[in-house]
């Protein structure tokens, strides 16, 4: 048996041996896995805290689902990269089309229509579509070749590709999401060479959006939704109306700047108990975590996930493919914004958006997501020898 042509001197190839499951068992990144492993156990504690010291309703929930997702995450590790390389294209079009479904059946909560009930399971598709975006545009590169990667008809497709669902996420309405896409695809053409002229006219482009947005407000072409608009004067004024659209970011800085250095101590928060801090279990566990374990908790969290991002940076330098290369990017980007947005977020720092703290909020779809990424970006790690032919 053989895997790929790796390209040797003289313009002869010869083929790497294909690996055995053991094999590929000892070339996962298990520092990484025992990470993402932490991650998710500190989000269980707290779930755990927030419930009053109760398994239920979340902490055993999402244990459940980390196991499952857990499990998944190394079986996709073990399957050859070249596989998820053919299907990125299948997975693309089929969060595509559950973005569809849900503008067309989706349940609605809280106002938007972000959902679609299949059974008992309950999805929520702009989720899926953060890592299918990320691997299409891997295998989109990986295909094109770095040669055209500038040439304005090629730059086309994965500003499609992106802006599409971006588009579909926003009218659900859900602004941080399509944020996030948007961030994501832009890191994957960025390392695959695009030009900064081109990121110059994004932000040009972006500045100029932007304006549309502040002069449309009131008019018959209003852009954002009245609670949009006034979360970003939320954000730029806290204080200007504490007990309506800037309750949630006081209560969430009031629990933060309780805490303190060394936190109240665990199960004694009072801002999560009292009920005075909103979504203590998703949005705002960032807060929730600063009350009872303080800055010294908090700062460790962050110093969690950075130290993440650089096992993960760090073993995605041997990668051969250019696609493996592009995915692990694109994961660990996406993984980047989600926390970074969050914990910004929470503190007063970006306007709320409603994005989940990563491996700690409380959340099926969510948690699903972020550990299928993980498992790409570890398949791309064991078969990093693989530099797979564009064609």
């Amino acid at each position: 048996m053989s895997m790929s042509i790796l390209p040797a001197g003289g313009g002869r190839y010869y083929e790497a041996p294909e690996l055995s499951l053991g094999a590929k068992l000892l070339r996962l990144n298990w520092l990484l896995v025992a990470l993402i492993a932490a991650t998710a156990g500190i989000g269980f504690l707290m779930l755990y805290s927030v419930a009053g010291g109760d398994l239920d309703p979340w902490a055993r929930v999402q244990i459940v689902r980390f196991a499952l997702g857990f499990g998944a995450m190394i079986l996709i590790a073990l399957i050859d990269l070249r596989l998820w390389r053919l299907m990125a294209g299948l997975i693309y079009a089929l969060a595509l089309g559950l973005l569809i479904a849900v503008e067309l059946f989706g349940s609605i909560g809280g106002g938007a229509q972000r959902w679609l009930e299949i059974g008992p399971l309950r999805l929520q598709p702009s989720e899926f579509m953060k890592v299918a975006l990320v691997l299409a545009l891997a295998a989109y590169y990986h295909w094109l070749g770095p040669d055209r990667v500038n040439r304005p008809l090629w730059i086309a497709a994965p500003l499609i590709l992106a802006l599409t669902p971006a588009a579909l996420v926003a009218s659900q309405p859900d602004l941080g999401t399509a944020l996030l896409l948007i961030l994501g695809a832009g890191v994957v053409m960025f390392l695959a060479g695009v030009s900064w002229w081109f990121f110059s006219a994004v932000l040009l482009g972006a500045a100029a959006g932007g304006y549309a947005v502040a002069v449309s407000r009131g008019t018959d072409w209003q852009i954002l939704k009245d609670y949009q608009y006034r979360r970003i004067e939320t954000f730029l004024n806290p204080g200007a109306d504490l007990r309506g659209a800037g309750y949630n970011i006081r209560q969430s800085e009031i629990a933060i700047g309780s805490g303190g250095l060394d936190g109240k101590g665990f199960l004694e928060g009072s801002q999560k108990s009292l009920l005075y801090l909103p979504e203590p279990h998703t949005d705002f566990i960032f807060a929730s975590l600063a009350e009872e374990f303080g800055f010294r908790g908090g700062i460790g969290l962050l110093a969690l996930y950075m130290v993440t991002l650089m096992v993960a940076t760090a073993s995605s330098f041997g990668i051969a493919s250019s696609f493996g290369r592009l995915l692990v990017g694109g994961v660990l980007a996406t993984f980047f914004f989600f926390f970074a947005i969050n914990m910004a977020m929470v503190m007063g720092l970006a306007p709320v958006v409603g994005v989940p703290l990563p491996l700690v909020s409380f959340g099926g779809t969510s948690m699903m997501v972020i550990l299928f990424g993980f498992g790409l970006a570890l398949c791309a790690m064991v078969h990093r020898d693989d530099p797979m032919r564009r064609r």
